[in-house]
């Protein structure tokens, strides 16, 4: 899927290969590769086989101007529309490209799923990646085979979601609803070809390590039935200052001013807020959020898009009044960096999972706030399941916000910082998601659970090609 969230863990991911002894391919578009071509590199120098091949995109063909390859450099539903038509017109150079390579196995995004019938054509096996977790396909699975969502006639009465490990309880304002138009409704329609997909396909790796998810992590195996290997958290391969930094995108801060800043600060006392590359928020909802934090009284590092200018939401002298409590990153953000250090008490976060994922690495407490896609499920996982995570309040599914509405009010993000960053029960949040982390880092080193499902799957797909 052309999107950071899913290109980032992927790029991680061919990096454990390689680590593993794997020689490693990795297949871009042009525009995209520039984002990960100085990785790669500083991968080589080190010796292992890493490397790209490039498959031209067709920007022309769907109409989108030239060098809008992703979805996080589309402004409307539109833009999002073509660039999942280009998607689906890259299917005969890549047959090309495997043709031409010969490799041995094929990983390939679920979002692509005519990946499966260019593998079987080639005669080898193909590994779907979510870029979720076990939790939050077991909670699909079931929602799209049981429906337990069609007995209810409220949009906003909580139904359980059956036959779980855990009572998990949504509602349907928090689900995908296909009557909805543009990208939500496109979606919807694409959801049975990538189920279809990952059926057909050899199984699924997942951004994740068993001991988070045990439950889900044998759920999937033996009552959905799918092939499935644990080997994350794929962002622990960035070892260094200059991986973090440089991880998916050139950063809009100097990381050393960013650093230098956060130094000045005492351990677990600044709030770090991100919503991901995708979010989309009203004016009305920015300006929410900057008075929200405001009246927190909490040091925060705030990451915002720059999709509108701050002239149109940002309070008058924000900055200014602010300067010293709050920093704010207009662009992209060295996340992992920022969430490794020792001043970050806590992440709000909208719940994609890579930002799940690399907060309970870093062993940081989250605050949730879910917008879209599977984003509702990763909540539960986080405040029911794991209770390392505070809701917001946020109660409807919504990629494309309308300008004026207000999702969750200033109140409700004053009293969720205080709630995470301040108190017993906040110190209990952050002891839990220390030891999440903890087992983050175990799970990926030599002899961890992560470590050996990639180290099998890997002997597994040597004994496949001979």
């Amino acid at each position: 899927m052309m999107a950071h969230g899913h290109m980032i863990p992927l790029v991680d991911m061919a990096r454990q290969f390689a680590r593993h002894g794997s020689k490693v391919t990795i297949i871009l578009t042009p525009g995209n590769a520039t984002l990960f071509s100085k990785t790669i590199e500083r991968d080589r120098e080190l010796g292992l086989q890493t490397n790209i091949r490039l498959i031209v995109f067709p920007s022309a063909e769907v109409g989108l101007p030239e060098g809008c390859e992703n979805l996080s450099s589309t402004t409307s539903q539109e833009m999002s529309l073509k660039i999942h038509k280009a998607g689906e017109l890259l299917q005969q150079p890549f047959e090309q490209l495997l043709e031409e390579d010969r490799p041995d196995c094929l990983v390939a995004d679920v979002f692509i799923p005519w990946a499966t019938d260019v593998a079987t054509k080639v005669g080898i096996p193909r590994l779907a990646f979510h870029g979720t977790n076990a939790f939050s396909l077991c909670v699909h699975h079931v929602l799209h085979n049981q429906e337990p969502h069609k007995n209810i006639e409220s949009n906003t009465e909580s139904f359980i979601v059956p036959n779980l490990p855990d009572t998990i309880k949504l509602t349907k304002l928090q689900l995908l609803d296909p009557t909805r138009s543009g990208t939500e409704s496109h979606f919807a329609k694409m959801v049975g070809k990538l189920m279809k997909a990952e059926r057909t396909s050899y199984g699924i790796v997942i951004n994740s390590f068993h001991e988070l998810e045990p439950a889900y992590s044998e759920y999937y195996r033996k009552v959905v039935g799918r092939r499935a290997w644990h080997i994350g958290p794929v962002s622990l391969c960035n070892r260094d200052d200059e991986d973090k930094a440089c991880r998916g995108n050139q950063t809009s801060i100097d990381e050393h001013e960013c650093l230098t800043w956060l130094a000045s600060k005492k351990p677990n006392s600044v709030l770090y807020v991100c919503f991901g590359s995708l979010s989309n928020f009203s004016t009305a909802q920015l300006r929410e959020i900057a008075m929200g934090l405001e009246a927190s009284g909490q040091q925060f590092i705030w990451v915002v898009r720059k999709e509108k200018t701050k002239e149109e939401w940002l309070p008058e002298g924000f900055e200014k009044q602010l300067e010293g409590r709050g920093l704010i990153i207009w662009g992209w953000a060295p996340q992992v960096l920022i969430l490794d250090h020792e001043a970050i008490g806590g992440f709000m976060t909208h719940c994609g999972w890579n930002s799940v994922l690399e907060g309970l690495t870093a062993g940081v407490p989250l605050i949730t706030w879910p917008l879209f896609a599977e984003q509702f499920s990763n909540e539960k996982l986080v405040s029911d399941i794991l209770k390392v995570g505070v809701a917001v309040g946020a109660q409807e599914w919504c990629q494309w916000p309308d300008d004026t509405k207000i999702y969750v009010k200033r109140d409700d993000i004053e009293k969720a910082a205080a709630q995470l960053m301040v108190g017993e029960e906040a110190e209990e949040m952050r002891s839990r998601a220390h030891a999440q982390g903890d087992m983050a880092k175990k799970a990926v080193a030599k002899g961890g659970s992560s470590y050996s499902d990639l180290s099998a799957l890997i002997e597994e797909m040597k004994l496949n090609c001979h």
